[in-house]
């Protein structure tokens, strides 16, 4: 190899060294690289994410707190609960990451007239086209949850229901089991569902994307 050659080679092997210490990797919790590293936050609320509270009483809220990989994230929420007034709630809790991504969890909280507390609707009740069971549980007072809201045959679906006032039901807009958006109205389409205890039976449209819009009503086993 002549003179010429080896000092191409090595002016070659310099520049390379001095690229490869401008371009030295960068790894770390913020980047990998080139590529910036962003962590969504996860939101964690705490207590349960349906509940009920009797009329007059106090209400706190046991709030939600969120993580964005390490660091904690400031939780906002929307909504509040007027104790003074019969009805349901709806609580929205939002955190945003420092890069702009947010995540949001919700909670419904019903507010009941005192006088519900003796009622349990709890039972079977059987669709009157086909027979299928809607289960029906009470967790709390003025509160149940419903199996097979719907009486579809082979459902996995659980919704809770709210029993605000006297024999009245309202089941609002929530994220239920299955992880759809659920609802049920009334006849009319109006939000107070009532349970005629004379006969045991009610009727309910299920507003979910997977059911149709008829009417389907139910009795007591």
């Amino acid at each position: 190899m002549n003179m010429k050659k080896i000092i191409i080679f090595s002016f070659l092997a310099f520049a390379f060294l001095i690229s490869c210490n401008k371009e030295e990797l960068v790894d770390n919790s913020e980047q990998l690289g080139i590529s910036k590293i962003t962590y969504y936050p996860i939101m964690t609320v705490k207590g349960d994410l349906f509940m009920s509270i009797a009329k007059g009483s106090a209400f706190t809220d046991p709030g939600a707190t969120a993580m964005a990989g390490t660091a904690a994230a400031t939780v906002t929420v929307a909504g509040s609960v007027n104790t003074n007034t019969i009805g349901t709630y709806s609580l929205v809790y939002t955190a945003i990451n420092k890069d702009g991504f947010k995540v949001s969890s919700s909670r419904v909280v019903g507010v009941y007239d005192p006088s519900v507390v003796a009622n349990d609707f709890s039972g079977n009740y059987a669709r009157s086209t086909n027979g299928s069971i809607a289960v029906w549980k009470k967790i709390a007072p003025g509160l149940y949850t419903v199996f097979n809201p719907g009486g579809a045959p082979g459902t996995n679906l659980t919704i809770h229901a709210f029993n605000t006032t006297g024999n009245t039901i309202i089941v609002p807009s929530q994220v239920s089991s299955d992880g759809s958006t659920t609802s049920c109205t009334n006849a009319a389409g109006g939000s107070n569902i009532v349970i005629n205890t004379a006969t045991n039976t009610y009727a309910w449209h299920v507003v979910n994307p997977g059911y149709g819009t008829s009417l389907r009503t139910f009795t007591k086993k």
